[in-house]
């Protein structure tokens, strides 16, 4: 039986590439949380950085691993940033998922960003960069693995308990708290779909 798992990405520039992800079919749709239509997330940022935060929290819960897709301004992105502090201390397993070798709509690759773990400490003053493993979708055959690199990551966490908290690493670190960012997403509709198929790069037609 699939985890039930969260999806932390950055919207606006890698919005495709996780679609193409999801459209592996690797999950039941049911097990798959933290994706969300361009119409339905207008609406929520709208409404302002709590309608976000609850809508964050809505989504994690059930869940008992988080998926951070990694591309080449994700690790800089506020709100995956209070996914990932959201997910490890609620206690979910967390790993990391190179995607930036994934072709866009246009063929391209794009370019490899910066570890998201580096920005936080675990209570015990251990940097989560050393707990929580990062591979690459295409170059470790992500199709094959994800189920693997999930329960990976769920053993892992189970290591620590409920009392090893998530710190940040440097107030520099701390952008939420600071900031009242609400990230704008890309009007793809990539994540409708659930083809029977995967591929690494799809022509979009519209």
């Amino acid at each position: 039986m699939a985890r039930q798992t969260f999806f932390s990405f950055h919207y606006e520039r890698d919005a495709w590439r996780a679609g193409q992800v999801r459209n592996c079919n690797l999950l039941p749709t049911d097990d798959q949380h933290g994706f969300i239509d361009s119409v339905n997330w207008e609406s929520i940022k709208r409404q302002g950085d709590d309608a976000i935060r609850r809508w964050i929290n809505d989504q994690l819960k059930y869940t008992s691993v988080t998926v951070v897709l990694i591309g080449a301004e994700t690790a800089e992105r506020p709100w995956v940033q209070h996914e990932v502090f959201q997910s490890w201390n609620r206690g979910n397993g967390i790993v990391g998922i190179r995607i930036h070798n994934i072709k866009d709509q246009s063929q391209n690759g794009d370019a490899a960003g910066r570890n998201p773990f580096d920005m936080f400490n675990i209570s015990t003053n251990t940097r989560l960069s050393t707990v929580c493993r990062i591979y690459d979708w295409v170059l470790e055959d992500g199709r094959n693995n994800l189920g693997t690199w999930i329960e990976e990551a769920f053993r892992e966490r189970s290591k620590y308990g409920s009392n090893v908290d998530l710190t940040y690493a440097s107030e520099s670190s701390k952008k939420i708290e600071r900031v009242n960012a609400t990230p704008n997403i890309a009007a793809y509709k990539t994540f409708a779909p659930r083809s029977p198929w995967c591929a690494d790069s799809v022509k979009q037609d519209r």
